[in-house]
C-alpha cells in the first residue's frame, strides 16, 4: 500500500537553533524517491472476543523532493603547530609560524584582490564559515620536546590536525604519536625522504623529500654542461649529522654515480658546531668543483664565515636547503654568500605561472618586512591544502579530515607554488607533484636560474671570489 505525506515532517529532523556560532552552509542531501517507514496500525482480531490490537508496520511512501540539511556549526577549528621557536633555529621557526599566520588569515578573511582558494571566503565555508585557531608549540630542535609537544596539543587541547616539524629528527619522533592517536599529521619542511617511507597512515607531506631536491639538483648540473657548455665534474659533500644531512648525503652519493660526477670530498659535522675550520680545511684540501652542503640555519652561518676565513672558494656552491634564503641568514653574511645557489620550492619571480605568487609574498613582507624564503611558501601551500581537505570532509572528525587528505588533487591552477599539482601517493602519503627550482644569490637578492625556461638570469659560474665580493 503507498499513500502521500507532506514533506514538513522530514523537514523538523533537519531544523537546529543557532545561537553565537556561525550560520552554517545549507547541502543538499539527496533522498530516494520511494522509503521505508513504520506506522502504528490498529487491526481487528479474535481471540476469545473481539478485541482491538495495536501493532507497528511498515509500509512505502513517496517523498515529493529532496530534503535541505543545515550542517551543525563548528565556532573554531583548533591546527596544532610545532616549530623551532627556540634555540639556534628559532628564526626560521619564526619565518614559518609568520608563515603559517599567513595562510590562516588568506582562509579566515576575505581576500578579494587574490586568486586563490578561500581568499574570497571567510573561513570554512563548508562548516559555516567556521575559522581556524593556531595552536603552537615550540621544539627547540630536540626530537623528544617535539615528540612531547605533539602529545601535548593532541591529548590537552584537542587539536583536529598537526602542523610541522620543520627538522626531520623530530619529525620522525612525532609521526608515531600522531599515529597512536590518530590525528592527521601534516609534514612541512621535513625532508628527509625515509619519512614517508614508513608506513605511516596518518602523515603527509605537501612539499618535497631531499631525492626530488638532489635529482633537480644533478639535472641543473647536467643541464649547465650540456646548453651552457659549463663543465663541473667534481663534488664536495658537506652535511650535518641528523637525519636531514645524513639522507641527503647518501642520495647524493647515489646520484652522483649515476649522473656522471666524482665525489672527491665526504665531510660529515656535528649540528650545532662552534667552528668548522677543519671540515672546510678538508674540502680545500679536496678541491671539487662544487661544495654541496646540507644544513640549518646556524651551521649555514658558519660555513660562509669559515669559508671565507679560510680563503676556500669553490667554483659553484649548491646547497641542499632553504636555510640560506632565510632573512635571518641573509642579514648576518650578507654580501659574502654572493653566487650561492640552493635548491628552493618556490621563486617570488615566477609570476607567470601564477600571479598570486607576488601577492601572497606582499602579505607576508608586509607582516615581517622581507620577502619570504624557502620556507614560509611550503607552511602557506600547505595550509590551503589543509582547509581544502577540511572542506570537502565537512566535518572536524580526523578520519574524515585524513580520508579527504587521500583523495586530495588540486590542479596547478589553484596553487601559488611553482608545482604541477597536489596529490598524495596512496601508500606512502607524498605529494607527487611537487617540483623544485634553483636560485642564486645576486647582488643581495635571489633569483631564479633554473629550470632555464624559468631563469630570472643566466647563472653566474664561476662564483666571485672573496676579494671581489
Amino acid at each position: 500500500m503507498k499513500r502521500w505525506i507532506s514533506i514538513s515532517a522530514l523537514l523538523l529532523i533537519a531544523t537546529f537553533v543557532l545561537t553565537a556560532c556561525p550560520a552554517p552552509t545549507p547541502q543538499i542531501v539527496e533522498v530516494p524517491k520511494e522509503v521505508v517507514v513504520e506506522k502504528r496500525v490498529v487491526e481487528t482480531v479474535v481471540v476469545e472476543k473481539e478485541v482491538s490490537v495495536e501493532k507497528i508496520v511498515k509500509e512505502t511512501v513517496i517523498v515529493e523532493k529532496d530534503v535541505v540539511v543545515t550542517p551543525e556549526p563548528v565556532p573554531e577549528i583548533l591546527i596544532g603547530l610545532v616549530q623551532p621557536l627556540s634555540g639556534a633555529s628559532a628564526p626560521s621557526g619564526l619565518e614559518n609560524k609568520f608563515g603559517a599566520e599567513v595562510a590562516v588569515d588568506i582562509i579566515n578573511n576575505v581576500h578579494p584582490d587574490l586568486d586563490l582558494p578561500f581568499a574570497k571566503t571567510s573561513g570554512i565555508p563548508n562548516l559555516g564559515g567556521a575559522k581556524l585557531k593556531l595552536i603552537v608549540g615550540d621544539h627547540a630542535g630536540n626530537p623528544e620536546k617535539g615528540m612531547s609537544e605533539a602529545e601535548r596539543l593532541i591529548t590537552e587541547k584537542n587539536i583536529v590536525a598537526l602542523v610541522g616539524m620543520n627538522f626531520s629528527s623530530v619529525t620522525a619522533a612525532a609521526q608515531p604519536v600522531a599515529e597512536r592517536y590518530k590525528v592527521p599529521f601534516l609534514s612541512i619542511g621535513a625532508s628527509s625522504p625515509s619519512l614517508h617511507q614508513q608506513g605511516y597512515q596518518w602523515w603527509f607531506r605537501t612539499g618535497l623529500h631531499d631525492e626530488m631536491y638532489s635529482k633537480a639538483m644533478f639535472e641543473f648540473l647536467t643541464d649547465l654542461r650540456e646548453e651552457e657548455g659549463i663543465e663541473l665534474k667534481t663534488l664536495g659533500l658537506l652535511y650535518e649529522d641528523t637525519l636531514f644531512g645524513m639522507t641527503s648525503a647518501e642520495v647524493q652519493k647515489r646520484l652522483a654515480e649515476e649522473y656522471g660526477f666524482e665525489v672527491v670530498a665526504d665531510v660529515q659535522y656535528h649540528r650545532g658546531s662552534s667552528n668548522l675550520d677543519t671540515e672546510i680545511q678538508r674540502l680545500k684540501a679536496a678541491n671539487p668543483d662544487v661544495m654541496m652542503p646540507a644544513s640549518y640555519l646556524a651551521d649555514a652561518i658558519l660555513i660562509v664565515q669559515n669559508s671565507k676565513d679560510l680563503d676556500y672558494n669553490p667554483s659553484m656552491v649548491l646547497a641542499q636547503g632553504g636555510t640560506m634564503t632565510l632573512g635571518a641568514f641573509l642579514e648576518v653574511v650578507g654580501e659574502d654568500a654572493e653566487g650561492y645557489i640552493t635548491r628552493s620550492a618556490w621563486s617570488p619571480e615566477l609570476v607567470k605561472t601564477n600571479p598570486a605568487i607576488v601577492k601572497v609574498n606582499e602579505l607576508y613582507r608586509d607582516k615581517v618586512g622581507y620577502d619570504m624564503g624557502n620556507m614560509p611558501p611550503l607552511m602557506i601551500q600547505g595550509f590551503l591544502v589543509l582547509a581544502d581537505a577540511i572542506n570537502r570532509a565537512g566535518s572536524t572528525d580526523p578520519e574524515a579530515i585524513r580520508q579527504a587528505l587521500l583523495e586530495t588533487d588540486v590542479p596547478a591552477d589553484q596553487l601559488f607554488m611553482p608545482w604541477d599539482g597536489v596529490k598524495f601517493d596512496p601508500e606512502t602519503h607524498q605529494n607527487t607533484e611537487a617540483k623544485p627550482v634553483m636560485r642564486q644569490l645576486h647582488e643581495g637578492q635571489y633569483h631564479t636560474v633554473w629550470p632555464f625556461d624559468l631563469a630570472a638570469m643566466d647563472p653566474i659560474v664561476p662564483i666571485p671570489q672573496w676579494s671581489d665580493r
